[in-house]
């Protein structure tokens, strides 16, 4: 009976956001009906289902969805390279981590708006500039993911490694960061998810050859339905790359569990 139960409540879970979904499509093509808006402000989901198709049928919106892919990519790449040393050194170092985090606390009150001209002023227009605004949205979140992980790694555990030799390099490689890989993913989950953010948002005011710069031309033409359809499928992307990263977080905790347990 339990083993029943499980299973309902399993595809009960499973099939929660298709019918969130459903219910967000009718809502809408009811205040369709309800209001009759002209189709450049709020067009219908029809109208939207054959832009996309549209979209997705011509080969330019494919080549748009690469270069948003390899902005965002490439700026949550930088970012994690600069946020996982700094975090191991913050995790390490208390005079290090009260001299820096204030300041990156600080960091977070600036608007990704107010850094994209700033950074074409000294960089340039093009790829580079784009790549570093992602990076600095991603840094922080991976940053304080990384740190919480570390710091929240069993002191057992650690106090073991320590009885049986292991030196500090090694105590970080085989313990310390195997023990926070959920953590550090949990933000390199929310991080690619900004990474888009940011890629939009750069193309949108520095140039590009990506969906930002695909949205800015459908905005300026009153393609409503267009806009929509493009804005699904960012969120596509960016709901893939969460629930890939998702997946890899939940093995690892797994994994993380066992070694625990077996360790102490």
């Amino acid at each position: 009976m339990s083993d029943r139960r499980t299973r309902e409540q399993a595809i009960g879970l499973r099939a929660a956001p298709w019918l969130l979904g459903a219910l967000l499509l009718v809502g809408w093509q009811v205040t369709i009906w309800a209001t009759d808006p002209p189709a450049y402000l709020l067009p219908s989901p029809g109208a939207v289902f054959t832009r996309l198709v549209a979209l997705l049928g011509g080969s330019g919106v494919w080549g748009a969805i690469g270069a948003t892919l390899l902005e965002a990519l490439g700026g949550c790449a930088l970012g994690s390279a600069v946020a996982l040393p700094l975090a191991v050194l913050i995790h390490r170092s208390r005079w290090f981590n009260s001299a820096v985090l204030p300041f990156l606390g600080a960091t977070q009150a600036i608007p990704a708006i107010a850094l994209a001209p700033l950074l074409v002023l000294w960089v340039g227009y093009g790829l580079v500039p784009i790549v570093l605004l992602c990076a600095l949205l991603v840094f922080f979140p991976i940053l304080v993911a990384s740190v919480v992980g570390l710091r929240h790694v069993d002191a057992r555990v650690v106090d073991a490694a320590r009885i049986d030799g292991a030196g500090s390099r090694a105590l970080l490689t085989e313990v310390e960061l195997p023990l926070a890989l959920p953590s550090i993913l949990g933000g390199l989950r929310n991080g690619f998810t900004l990474s888009v953010t940011g890629a939009v948002v750069g193309e949108m005011v520095m140039g590009g050859a990506g969906l930002g710069e695909l949205l800015t031309m459908q905005r300026d033409s009153l393609d409503t339905a267009g806009m929509f359809a493009t804005i699904l499928i960012l969120c596509a992307i960016a709901s893939l790359l969460y629930s890939l990263i998702y997946l890899v977080e939940r093995r690892s905790r797994v994994v993380s569990s066992l070694r625990g347990s077996s360790a102490s």
